[in-house]
C-alpha cells in the first residue's frame, strides 16, 4: 500500500489524469507490479500494489513521480522552491516522501481497500463513492466484490474474497 501527495497539496492530479495514468503505465512496464486497488484525488493518490520484485516500492514511486513531473506543462511547476529542492533537481510537484505499508494478511488488505475507496467521501469530494470517477471501486463493483451503493451509508461492508489482480 502506498500514497503519494503533491507538494503543498497542489490540486494537479485530476487536471492531469491522462499524464498520471501514463506515468503508471511506464512504471509498470519498467518495474513490473500488479495493482489491487487505487484512488486518485486532486492532490494525492492511494494505491495497493504487489511488485514483481520485493523492495522496489521506492523505485516504483520514484518512476511514477519522475515521469509525471517531466510530462507537466511549466504552468504546474512551482517556481519558488527551496535551494535544497533545486539542488535535488525537484520541481515542486511532489512531497519528498511517500507513504508505504506492507499488507500482512487478507483482513488488512480488505481494510485498506475500504479505506482507499472511501477516501473521496472522507475528503468531501462526493457523497457516494460511486460518483468518484478516479477509483478502482468501479472495477470491484463490476466484479461483484462491492455493492454499487457501498459506502453511502454507515454500514460499510465488502464482499471481497479472492481478489483478481489488475493485469492492465
Amino acid at each position: 500500500m502506498g500514497a503519494g501527495q503533491t507538494y503543498k497539496r497542489n490540486n494537479i492530479l485530476i487536471k492531469n489524469i491522462k499524464k498520471l495514468r501514463e506515468s503508471f503505465r511506464k512504471a509498470k512496464s519498467r518495474y513490473g507490479f500488479k495493482i489491487f486497488g487505487m484512488v486518485v484525488l486532486p492532490d494525492h493518490f492511494h494505491i495497493i500494489i504487489k511488485p514483481d520484485t520485493a523492495n522496489e516500492y521506492s523505485k516504483i514511486f520514484g518512476s511514477i513521480k519522475s515521469c509525471f513531473t517531466k510530462s507537466l506543462n511549466k504552468e504546474y511547476l512551482i517556481e519558488n522552491i527551496s535551494k535544497s529542492r533545486v539542488k535535488r533537481r525537484e520541481k515542486g510537484v511532489w512531497q519528498r516522501r511517500f507513504y508505504e505499508h506492507t499488507i500482512r494478511n487478507e483482513e488488512e488488505l480488505y481494510n485498506y481497500l475500504d479505506y482507499i475507496h472511501y477516501n473521496p467521501v472522507k475528503h468531501g469530494y462526493v457523497k457516494n463513492i460511486r460518483d468518484w470517477e478516479y477509483s478502482s471501486f468501479h472495477r470491484f463493483v463490476r466484479q461483484n466484490l462491492y455493492e454499487a451503493d457501498w459506502g453511502s451509508s454507515e454500514g460499510v461492508n465488502h464482499k471481497i474474497g479472492d481478489l483478481i489482480y489488475d493485469n492492465a
